[in-house]
């Protein structure tokens, strides 16, 4: 009987101990679980749950006539850095692009939607540039806004685009005083003084802050409107009336001025650099082919586009002005570096034809 007894408790002992050894292997592979478990959700929260960070953009804003003809070479420069940018493009009113219209995909429905009618050498040029700006500053993340027209082609890829202008925290405006007679109108004083007045190219890339300051503006603009006008000359005798003596017209083209005018007006030179971006050959004194005399810059055509080009373009590494006595050496993050990113006047044939010859094909 007493052993009995004795092999009872040796038993409860036992089946107590198997327990006990249960219980905590249990609560080990409940924990080795919870562990695991754990960590899957970090990984989760971090790779999937965790917003991107997106990152500053360019928007790039094109003023076209209609279609873009260098789309495909725009087309190729875009590709991979899509989270980099944005697209606004000013057509004529009334004018989509779509897939009838356009080829690239990076292009579609980017028309703004209240687009105006613009004539060269008048202020619809400026509302037109205030109209872009005026989309692309909806979007929070846009910093940089670059003005292009539709004869424009990129030298580099997007990649040393992109870090060459975010390298720096100013606007790139051309941008010099204007010492001509003829270009500023004394009725625009007092509320545009002769000592602010600026010239220089409307291909402009501009800061956020500088963006807001063209859209805000309501009183340098009205000015541009009612005083700063083309002067009529004989090749526009069917659409313009030719004063006897056109020396005492004012000849003032509106786009070359106002950006450059509106920051001196502001006191926002010291904001800017004082070059543009693009490349515009105004050299054309010498040239035997009458279209390209007169108001407008060269034109390249496919007979003029060759590497020897591209190649002079960017090695151009300062610009002279006159009217200041002043050479501006480019540089980027400190260093010498081209002047140009862009340049223009390509016809599509032209630009085609760089692309072909793979000058162009990797924008390296």
């Amino acid at each position: 009987m007493k052993r009995k007894v004795i092999q009872h408790r040796w038993r409860k002992k036992l089946l107590a101990l198997i327990l006990v050894v249960f219980c905590l292997g249990t609560l080990a592979f409940m924990q080795t679980c919870y562990n695991h478990v754990a960590g899957l959700v970090s990984l989760q929260h971090h790779f999937v749950s965790e917003p991107e960070v997106l990152g500053p953009k360019i928007a790039f804003l094109f003023i076209a006539r209609n279609r873009l003809p260098l789309e495909m070479i725009w087309d190729t420069f875009f590709r991979g850095g899509e989270s980099k940018f944005s697209i606004f493009v000013h057509c004529r009113p009334g004018f989509i692009l779509n897939k009838a219209t356009t080829r690239s995909t990076y292009f579609l429905k980017r028309q703004v939607n209240n687009s105006v009618q613009v004539e060269w050498g008048e202020a619809s040029m400026i509302e037109a540039e205030r109209v872009l700006l005026r989309h692309a500053l909806v979007d929070p993340l846009n910093d940089r806004f670059v003005f292009l027209s539709d004869s424009c082609i990129p030298l580099y890829n997007f990649s040393y685009t992109y870090d060459y202008i975010m390298s720096t925290s100013t606007s790139f405006v051309d941008s010099f005083a204007d010492t001509k007679e003829g270009r500023y109108n004394p009725k625009m004083d007092p509320v545009i003084p002769v000592y602010n007045w600026r010239k220089g190219s409307q291909w402009a890339v501009l800061t956020r802050k500088h963006a807001e300051v063209v859209v805000e503006d309501e009183t340098v603009f009205p000015m541009f409107q009612k005083y700063c006008m083309k002067k009529p000359l004989p090749e526009f005798w069917r659409a313009h009336y030719i004063p006897a003596d056109t020396s005492k017209v004012h000849n003032c083209i509106p786009d070359e001025h106002y950006v450059q005018t509106l920051l001196a007006q502001n006191n926002l030179e010291a904001e800017i650099t004082r070059r543009s971006l693009t490349h515009t050959s105004w050299d054309i004194s010498n040239s035997k082919d009458r279209e390209r005399r007169g108001w407008h810059p060269v034109t390249y055509k496919y007979s003029d586009a060759t590497p020897m080009l591209l190649k002079f373009i960017k090695e151009i590494d300062n610009i002279y002005y006159e009217t200041e006595y002043r050479r501006e050496w480019c540089s980027s993050k400190g260093k010498a570096s081209t002047c140009f990113l862009f340049a223009r006047k390509f016809t599509r044939t032209a630009a085609l034809r760089l692309l072909n010859m793979s000058v162009m094909g990797n924008f390296s």
